[in-house]
């Protein structure tokens, strides 16, 4: 799998009101390049102990301009534009900051469910400020299950052992610049050999079909496709556990993470 791809191509967090912008996904009245975006999964100890260059962070000599985290929530401090929480994920804690909307209801909305003790996903940009790192946050959601802890942790152990040990048997290709180019990822391709009919048949369905930033929801899915609910389901467990795919808004709600 080539882990550069966690350079997101699809935008994430609602269009417009700061979510995650992919690669040229940006028009730059000046005529010049735009930033180069990533969206990559990291434990907090690698945010912590990042190199940070111009509001840049650098994680095993590649940018991480934007990141996912998991962890389990110590305390919320409220204030009048922002909700602060402090995040633990047993490598390290981090405050997240949440930017308030004028109609915030802590018990409605994203922020539900989001209380000390229980485990959430962040994903946001890196900053740091006086030598301290924080996350500014687009989006938070509690997790439901544990499963997703071990899973986070694992896919940031992959990814880290891909930009600094290259690609498995280099089956993929040479890891040029510790992943930062682009391999065969065989993993994948047109074919994607090693995963199911069904597998294939969603991933090229997301793939293809118009979508909103949010992705698409697997009982459309189901729907469009005319598969059995509990199929898609499955796909999309092979296709999440690859890293092919991620969850937006819930656990049945999918983007493409890459193209394969």
């Amino acid at each position: 799998m080539n882990y550069n791809a966690y350079e997101s191509n699809t935008t994430y967090g609602g269009g417009g009101g700061g979510g995650f912008m992919a690669e040229g996904s940006q028009n730059s009245p000046s005529g010049q390049q735009p930033k180069h975006e990533t969206l990559r999964p990291v434990t907090i100890k690698q945010v912590i102990d990042g190199t940070y260059d111009n509001d840049s962070l650098k994680i095993d000599g590649a940018t991480a301009s934007h990141l996912c985290l998991v962890g389990q929530i110590r305390s919320i401090a409220v204030q009048a534009t922002n909700i602060t929480y402090k995040i633990d994920d047993g490598t390290g804690s981090i405050e997240v900051k949440l930017w308030k909307d004028t109609d915030f209801d802590p018990d409605q909305g994203p922020t539900a469910g989001l209380v000390e003790g229980a485990y959430c996903r962040v994903w946001g940009k890196p900053n740091n400020y006086n030598n301290k790192a924080y996350v500014l946050s687009n989006v938070i959601r509690p997790i439901v299950d544990k499963n997703e802890v071990s899973y986070h942790l694992l896919n940031a152990t992959a990814v880290h052992l891909y930009y600094t040990r290259g690609p498995l048997n280099g089956s993929r290709g040479a890891a040029t610049n510790r992943g930062q180019q682009q391999t065969d990822a065989n993993y994948g391709g047109e074919t994607m050999s090693g995963y199911s009919a069904v597998t294939k048949q969603v991933y090229q369905f997301l793939r293809s079909t118009k979508q909103t930033n949010e992705g698409l929801h697997q009982q459309e899915i189901a729907a469009r496709l005319g598969l059995d609910p509990a199929q898609v389901a499955k796909a999309g467990d092979e296709l999440l556990s690859g890293g092919a795919i991620y969850t937006t808004v819930d656990d049945q709600t999918w983007a493409i993470m890459e193209e394969m």
